[in-house]
């Protein structure tokens, strides 16, 4: 497959999971994480939506497909409370041995305030406390913290036996959302974000705030497909349009010098997305998720998630 061996060998590469195959959500997720898994993909990443719970069903892919990374990008701080994402996120962790992810976020303000009926308030406020609580939780220790949103006691255990402590990450892009993330968190998982954001407003901006501890992770959300199909573009547009409706993706969008997400899509065969990617890996990006639209044909969507293994092999990643 051309010289993609020259792509940075210290950069992770996972997929998207999307279901969509059989009636069965679970086994259909189980499937192709198993199949991401056969070509050695380094993990495999599932969001939180208003149907599936994202954190348990990555307990129940993580447990039935072994070798691989489970993550979950990402949990709306909002109408959630850190005790008990902690306990969800500790069960599955100790579900799969210690390869579970957990990326929070705020949300958008549209879904926040129709769907949970809750007001957009102190936003980056709430991040801070949420994630000052979350993570400790995470590593297995008390809390004790009364703020001005969030209250939270360790009145009854808050650890559970066998999880290891999990890793935490925001999907943040926004200046005050990066430095919070990189004090109190372990990286950021940006999406629609290309490589001359992660290089100039990204990468740096949680590289600043982390200073003194770990070097941030940047798993970065891209996406991608596999596929010579004259019709995935229009699909991958269809479906990435949804985003333009929420200000914070406009804002992101606008830095990489568009307004059209499908701008920043890579589609084509297995060179061209991978020549695309590497852009990414050269900007900063410390893990790399291909992300093919859940409506692209199934072809595609196991052309991608090969392609995530054939990537993660050649870097030495997996």
């Amino acid at each position: 497959m051309g010289d993609m061996s020259i792509t940075t060998r210290a950069v992770r590469y996972g997929v998207t999971l999307a279901g969509t195959a059989g009636d069965n959500l679970v086994e259909a997720v189980v499937d192709e994480a198993a199949e991401a898994a056969g070509h050695g993909a380094t993990s495999v990443w599932m969001g939180q939506r208003l149907d599936y719970d994202a954190i348990g069903l990555a307990g129940l892919v993580g447990s039935r497909v072994p070798g691989i990374d489970v993550g979950v990008s990402a949990v709306p701080v909002f109408a959630r409370h850190p005790l008990l994402v902690a306990s969800q996120a500790q069960t599955t962790q100790a579900a799969v041995g210690g390869r579970f992810h957990l990326a929070v976020a705020l949300g958008a303000p549209p879904i926040v305030e129709q769907a949970f009926g809750l007001p957009w308030e102190r936003p980056v406020a709430r991040l801070r406390e949420f994630l000052t609580v979350l993570g400790p939780l995470l590593r297995g220790e008390p809390v004790e913290h009364e703020g001005e949103l969030i209250t939270a006691r360790s009145l009854l255990p808050t650890h559970v036996p066998g999880a290891s402590a999990t890793p935490v990450l925001v999907a943040a892009m926004a200046p005050k959302a990066l430095r919070i993330a990189g004090e109190l968190a372990d990286g950021t998982v940006p999406y629609l974000a290309g490589p001359r954001v992660l290089a100039e407003h990204i990468v740096p901006a949680i590289t600043a705030a982390a200073a003194g501890r770990p070097a941030p992770r940047v798993v970065t959300l891209v996406p991608a497909a596999v596929t010579t199909s004259p019709d995935a573009r229009r699909t991958m547009a269809e479906g990435l349009a949804f985003y333009t409706r929420f200000e914070s993706y406009r804002r992101v969008l606008a830095l990489n010098g568009t307004e059209n997400p499908a701008d920043l899509a890579l589609i084509g065969d297995e060179d061209t997305v991978a020549a695309g990617l590497r852009a990414y890996a050269e900007a900063g990006a410390t893990e790399i998720v291909l992300t093919a639209h859940h409506d692209l044909d199934a072809a595609t969507q196991r052309r991608t998630r090969r392609l995530a293994g054939t990537l993660a092999r050649e870097a030495g990643s997996r």
